[in-house]
């Protein structure tokens, strides 16, 4: 049986501060990134309460919920944050575990005794259920804080938020409006934080997209997709896949509603995917895989509705345009879809379209991304 022994430290003027840095990401793709790592200070504590554990067997390992820093814990924010390996490995971890649960096992059980925080300044059902119901199927416990219940970074400041959370779960995932908020959450939390979503990128549903094609197409590497629509977070997203996995992307976008110039001088400068980004969709579908749309107008852009459907005629993916793109081209789109303005019904609802596949894969890749963040 093990003995405890327990002093309290003599109160003292002085206070020292020990700090563990531990890496965000895994295996940046270069030093010039655009986004570095954030060492973690670990909270200093006067006349703390020590405890000595004897034991002839090895301790257990450290639990979130008591605050250690994140060493073996990784966020997940960019794609480009890792390198092709992982990336891959995690599209395959996804394959394989979506296998398990449809095929109605119920005995792979990873996040048992687990939680996670799930933080929503923005609503929305697919990033909702896909995280909660898988987080369950493989045994742990989801908690929504929907946009009124944390106010994060109005009714609280935003890192401390991420370190009291940090205290409760085992993880968070985070679907908000503004990037650095994501940033700031990854900096001051102690447990793995997952973006669920922000204006910048959507890392999740582009590696749902990603396992989409893998199961339609036979592959991901030199396939030819066409994003049809605005240059979006969406699109910086596959941006940012291209600079890891090759494969030819294209964004076919009204002038002035181009992506973030970085993000596509990031992607061209990786040298590993053929990235173009025209004002012709007619021209860019041609011998295209995959034909990709969203929404014109995202939420929080919503008065800009009307100006964008004017801005963006001849930008509709209809059946004249999945016909250019060739009689073996899927067509994809993230969802909400807005029927009759950036895609018509029948492409919906086409033989070709693999947006509800698509839709279900969220939560696949999703646990794929949480099994590697949390080193499961």
């Amino acid at each position: 049986m093990a003995s405890i022994s327990c002093h309290r430290a003599v109160p003292s003027n002085k206070v020292s501060l020990s700090s563990s840095s531990s890496a965000l990401f895994t295996t940046p793709l270069s030093r010039s990134s655009l986004f570095s790592t954030v060492s973690v200070p670990s909270r200093a504590s006067r006349g703390r309460i020590s405890c000595r554990i004897s034991s002839t067997s090895a301790p257990p390992p450290p639990s979130s919920v008591n605050g250690p820093a994140k060493a073996g814990m990784k966020d997940f924010l960019h794609i480009s944050d890792f390198d092709k390996a992982t990336i891959m490995k995690i599209l395959d971890r996804a394959a394989e575990v979506k296998a398990v649960i449809k095929s109605g096992d119920r005995t792979f059980l990873p996040f048992k005794g687990k939680t996670m925080a799930m933080i929503f300044a923005k609503p929305s059902m697919r990033t909702r259920v896909s995280f909660e119901t898988g987080f369950f199927l493989l045994g742990g416990h989801a908690i929504y804080l929907g946009p009124n219940d944390i106010q994060m970074g109005k009714r609280e400041e935003t890192r401390d938020v991420a370190r009291v959370l940090s205290r409760y779960n085992d993880i968070i995932m985070a679907r908000v409006f503004a990037h650095q908020d994501i940033l700031d959450l990854a900096k001051h939390a102690t447990v793995s934080v997952i973006n669920g979503l922000t204006d910048y990128n959507h890392p999740c549903q582009i590696m749902a997209d990603a396992l989409t094609i893998i199961e339609h197409v036979g592959r991901l590497e030199g396939t030819k997709v066409v994003y049809v629509g605005d240059g979006n977070n969406i699109v910086h997203s596959w941006l940012l896949l291209a600079a890891v996995i090759p494969f030819h992307f294209v964004c076919a976008c009204p002038k002035g509603f181009e992506p973030d110039a970085k993000t596509v001088l990031k992607a061209q400068q990786a040298g590993i995917s053929k990235i173009e980004i025209t004002n012709d969709p007619q021209e860019a579908v041609r011998g295209a895989d995959v034909v990709y749309s969203d929404v014109w107008a995202s939420m929080g852009q919503k008065e800009e509705a009307a100006h964008r459907r004017q801005v963006f005629q001849g930008f509709q993916v209809d059946e004249n345009l999945m016909k250019l793109a060739g009689p073996k081209a899927y067509f994809m789109h993230c969802l909400p879809a807005e029927r009759g303005v950036e895609v018509t019904d029948g492409v919906v609802e086409a033989p070709n379209s693999i947006v509800f596949p698509q839709a279900e894969n969220r939560m696949h890749a999703q646990n794929a991304i949480m099994l590697h963040a949390l080193g499961l």
